[in-house]
Formats: structure tokens, C-alpha cells, sequence
């Protein structure tokens, strides 16, 4: 008895009279992708607006330079949020201990003179513990994380100002304060460009360009469609262009900022721990059906509370970026940082029921708020009307989102 194995499909190797047109074959893995592509596009359109808005002034290096420092601890905290919500939990409590890490550092280093190195390590393991003691409640008491985060955003709010005794802290260490404001340095010979970012750009592109085939091959190996070859070069070619322009924009000022490097990392290291492993499937399965996850295995206690415990972390590291960005420890700092980054969370393709959503969807919903915010401050739209442009966006995102359930569902 013999079988028979059907072999990996290229829309582009079908027989001429049933193969699909290139349109037809990008328009529907568009739609198959919508959730993924949509904010993508949108943010495109959005840089594209303000560029011509601000005659050229957004894309300039140096506020290109700033709008990544500036949106740094958002883009940071808006990684973990996403994976909260995508657990079918949420995190209030996150500007609050943005706020009162950052006070813990400013005395640490200012009043104690401890050095910057240490304390950094010290002020992220409050935020593992701050995080710890909300995920024990939530995973192990069954209190609901709406209620536990409401009230974490009012403990550790109080505590920043018993820290702080109402006052802000100043000034830190110039290590310190590279974080947030530092670039990596020059290195090599002199050229009109900075080396080192033009080696990380190219580091980018091949890293890129490999996970594209990598993911092409695979799906060809378990005999899923593909998009058609021509297509497939098309998406690889605008990829390693958006890179190269991006990469010789920075290098033409001083370079990388040391916090795109943290984020980078950050998203290369947590995209692939929600791609590839176990816990990172276990926290989708229980955001999608947690009595099935349950069923099936998945320890959902000691998920969620892990979930919490990085959120923690990532809120502590976005307050040491924040307060390294001001220079200061400030009762004030991580207002509404919370709402920031579960907006960005929705906008970048979150769902309000769990179980759906990327880490680089995150970095996109925060960098449409940082591109608008920058966009509109640039061409003098005040305050007020920027906020309700941003709610109308996130009202918008959100609606897209019951509109493709609808639509799948029928």
C-alpha cells in the first residue's frame, strides 16, 4: 500500500488556470492578517502625514533621536501590559510603581551614594517583588487583578510621596542618566556616519531577512500556503529598506540611544519567549479559554502569576528610564503611564477578552501614540485637542477589533 504527501503550496505554482492573480493573493493575506497589519499600515500613514505636515521636520535625525528616548518607558511598559492582557488580566497599578521605583533609585543614589549599577539592580527587584506581592493576590487568592492593580495604583502612589516626603530627589549619576538620554559611543574610523549603528542596522537587516525565510520555510514544510515568491521578495525588499533608512537616519546624528537598545532587546527576547516557548503559549491558551488551559494542563496560577511579576520588572524599568530621562526622583512622575500603556496595548492589537496579541504589536501601538503625540506638538495642536484625538484613536482600534470578531464570526 503506498501513500501519497501533499506537497508544500505556492499560490505563484498552481496550475495556470487556477492560479490566483498577485492582487488577489496579497489582498487575502492581508485580511488573514488584518489584526497584524492594520496598525502597521496606519502608522505608516500617520509618519507620512506629519512629514508632510511638519515640512520634513518629524523625520529629521535629531527628533527622530528624541521621539525614541521620549517614548522609551512607554514602548517598555506597554511590552509587559501586553502580555497582561493578553493573560485576560489587567495592570492599574503601573504608573504608581513607575513613580515609586523611581523615588527607591533617587534615594539610593542620592541621599545613601550608592552607586548608579546597583541601585539599578536593587530598584528592579522592587519592582519584581511590587509585582509578586499584586500576582500572589491575583493567582493565588482569586482577588479579580482589576481590584488588586486599583489598589496597588493607590499604595504605591502613597508611597512615592512617604519616599519622597512630597519633594523631588536630584540629581543622579551621569551612568544613571545615560540610560534614557545616553547614545552608544563611536567607535572605528572616522566616517560621516556612526559605525556602531550602521553595524547593528546591518545586524538588523540579516536578522530580519533570516526569520523571514525561516518562516517561509517552515510553513512550506508543513504544507501551508504561502505567499507567491514574488510577493514574498517584495515584503523582504521593503523590510530591509525601512531598516536601512531608519538605521542612516540615526547614524547620520550620534547614533543609537541607549534605551532603543533596552527596547530592542526587550522585544527580540520577549516576542520570542510568546512565540516559541512553553510559557509563552500557556499564557495565550489561558487568556483565550482558561477553563480548556486548565483542562489541558497549564498551571494557570503560577502563570499568571508569573505574568505579574514581569510586569513588575518592566514597570521598574521604565521608572529608572524615566526618572534617568528627568533627572529626578518626582512624586508626580507615571501619571496616567498606566492608561498610556493600555492604550497602546489596544491600539497595537490587543483584545478585551485575552488571548490575542503580540509584543511587537505593543512597540506599534506605542509608537502611533509617540508619532502623534510628537506629530501634533510639532505643528502646534495644543494639549486639549491631542488628547481627544488620541481617545478617538484608541476608540477607533478598539472598534475595528469588535467589527473583526463580528465579521469572523459570521
Amino acid at each position: 500500500m503506498t501513500t501519497t504527501t501533499t506537497p508544500p503550496r505556492d499560490a505563484s505554482a498552481a496550475p495556470s488556470g487556477q492560479r490566483p492573480s498577485a492582487g488577489a493573493v496579497l489582498l487575502q493575506a492581508l485580511r488573514g492578517n488584518m489584526r497584524q497589519y492594520g496598525m502597521l499600515i496606519a502608522l505608516a500613514f500617520i509618519i507620512v502625514l506629519f512629514q508632510i505636515w511638519t515640512d520634513g521636520t518629524l523625520l529629521l535625525p535629531n527628533n527622530v533621536s528624541n521621539l525614541i528616548q521620549q517614548n522609551g518607558y512607554i514602548l517598555i511598559l506597554a511590552m509587559g501590559m501586553m502580555i497582561v492582557i493578553i493573560a485576560g488580566h489587567i495592570d492599574l497599578s503601573v504608573g504608581s510603581v513607575v513613580a515609586f521605583v523611581g523615588a527607591m533609585s533617587a534615594v539610593m543614589m542620592v541621599k545613601h551614594d550608592m552607586p548608579w549599577v546597583l541601585a539599578l539592580v536593587l530598584s528592579l527587584l522592587i519592582g519584581a517583588v511590587a509585582g509578586a506581592w499584586q500576582g500572589y493576590f491575583i493567582a493565588y487568592v482569586g482577588i479579580p487583578s482589576f481590584i488588586v492593580t486599583l489598589a496597588g495604583m493607590l499604595l504605591f502612589r502613597g508611597l512615592t510621596q512617604i519616599v519622597l516626603e512630597g519633594q523631588s530627589i536630584a540629581p543622579f549619576p551621569e551612568g544613571f542618566q545615560n540610560i534614557a538620554k545616553g547614545f552608544i559611543p563611536e567607535m572605528g574610523p572616522y566616517t560621516q556616519y556612526h559605525n556602531p549603528t550602521l553595524l547593528l542596522g546591518l545586524a538588523a537587516v540579516v536578522f530580519l531577512l533570516l526569520r523571514e525565510w525561516r518562516d517561509r520555510r517552515r510553513q512550506l514544510a508543513y504544507g501551508l500556503d504561502v505567499v507567491p515568491t514574488g510577493i514574498w521578495v517584495a515584503k523582504c525588499t521593503a523590510i530591509t529598506a525601512a531598516v536601512v533608512a531608519f538605521t542612516l537616519t540615526l547614524a547620520s546624528f550620534h547614533g543609537v540611544p541607549v534605551v532603543m537598545l533596552i527596547t530592542g532587546g526587550l522585544l527580540i527576547g520577549l516576542g520570542y519567549v510568546m512565540r516559541n516557548a512553553v510559557i509563552g503559549r500557556h499564557v495565550y491558551a489561558l487568556g483565550g479559554n482558561k477553563a480548556a488551559a486548565k483542562l489541558s494542563g497549564v498551571k494557570d496560577k503560577r502563570v499568571t502569576f508569573l505574568v505579574f511579576v514581569n510586569m513588575g520588572v518592566l514597570a521598574a524599568l521604565a521608572g529608572c528610564v524615566y526618572a534617568a530621562r528627568l533627572n529626578a526622583g518626582t512624586p508626580q512622575a507615571g501619571l496616567n503611564f498606566e492608561l498610556e500603556a493600555i492604550a497602546a496595548s489596544f491600539i497595537g492589537g490587543a483584545s478585551m477578552s485575552g488571548g490575542v496579541g503580540t509584543v511587537m504589536g505593543a512597540v506599534i501601538g506605542g509608537l502611533v501614540l509617540g508619532v502623534l503625540n510628537n506629530g501634533m506638538s510639532l505643528v502646534g495642536i495644543g494639549t486639549d485637542y491631542q488628547q481627544v484625538i488620541k481617545g478617538l484613536v484608541l476608540l477607533a482600534a478598539v472598534g475595528f477589533d469588535v467589527w473583526n470578531k463580528r465579521k469572523a464570526g459570521k
